[in-house]
């Protein structure tokens, strides 16, 4: 069987960038709150049903959190549920160019 010979292309450490996603950034930034999110319940053993006794928030949330089923929640909610879980989050923001950010994609 003959192999072929693949190119290794470096992505741009996002995901939903390198698949051409318009909210590209928003997108990360929600799966890594919601990444957050698995890992308290997880350490905390905690079920989606004890999650609401907790919370207040409905069971389903956290089961979409699970599932990755993100689309229905904003940054802010994503959180608002951290911060309901005990959690608080500290964000820091880089900018960069557009234009440099697309190049360094490819080097």
């Amino acid at each position: 069987m003959k192999r072929e010979k693949l190119d290794v292309v470096r992505g741009s450490g996002n995901v939903f960038r390198d698949l051409g996603h318009k909210s590209a950034d928003a997108e990360q930034f929600k799966a890594i709150l919601a990444a957050e999110i698995i890992k308290v319940l997880d350490r905390e053993r905690l079920t989606v049903r004890a999650a609401h006794a907790r919370t207040g928030i409905a069971a389903a949330n956290f089961s979409r959190v699970r599932n990755a089923n993100l689309s229905r929640f904003t940054v802010d909610r994503l959180m608002s549920i951290l911060n309901r879980l005990g959690s608080r989050v500290e964000v820091k923001i880089r900018l960069h160019r557009a234009e440099a950010a697309a190049n360094e994609a490819w080097l």
